[in-house]
């Protein structure tokens, strides 16, 4: 029997939610650098490049894309820059580019949004 949307652990959703995130962005041009980037911080779900710029992207998969932006909270976007700049002093190359933050929603009824420089850092 073939389990349907709605049998999906979190985990499973997360994973689906985050390949749709990695398409969408090929599709507009983004390289992927890295998925599920993992740091003593937490998890960056997708790293990407755009011509000079890393982006560092969270995927919220929600009901509706408010509920998906909102579940960001200052404490994630902490942990995220956090391992944003753990990443960068990995690999320094690229600490020329410019950096931003950006929140993909991935909703029933509207697919995907994607939220570029959804947040600035807090230094």
């Amino acid at each position: 029997m073939r389990k349907g949307q709605n049998d999906l652990t979190n985990h499973e959703r997360g994973v689906k939610a985050e390949s749709l995130a990695v398409d969408y962005l090929k599709n507009h041009g983004y390289e992927i650098l890295e998925t599920r980037y993992k740091t003593k911080f937490g998890e960056i779900d997708i790293i990407a490049r755009l011509e000079d710029f890393l982006c560092f992207v969270e995927v919220k998969m929600r009901a509706n894309e408010g509920d998906a932006f909102e579940s960001v909270t200052a404490r994630s976007q902490k942990r995220i820059e956090q391992s944003a700049l753990y990443f960068l002093s990995s690999f320094p190359e690229y600490n020329d580019y410019g950096m931003r933050f950006d929140v993909i929603a991935v909703t029933p009824s509207k697919g995907i949004t994607h939220l570029d420089n959804a947040w600035q850092t807090g230094s």
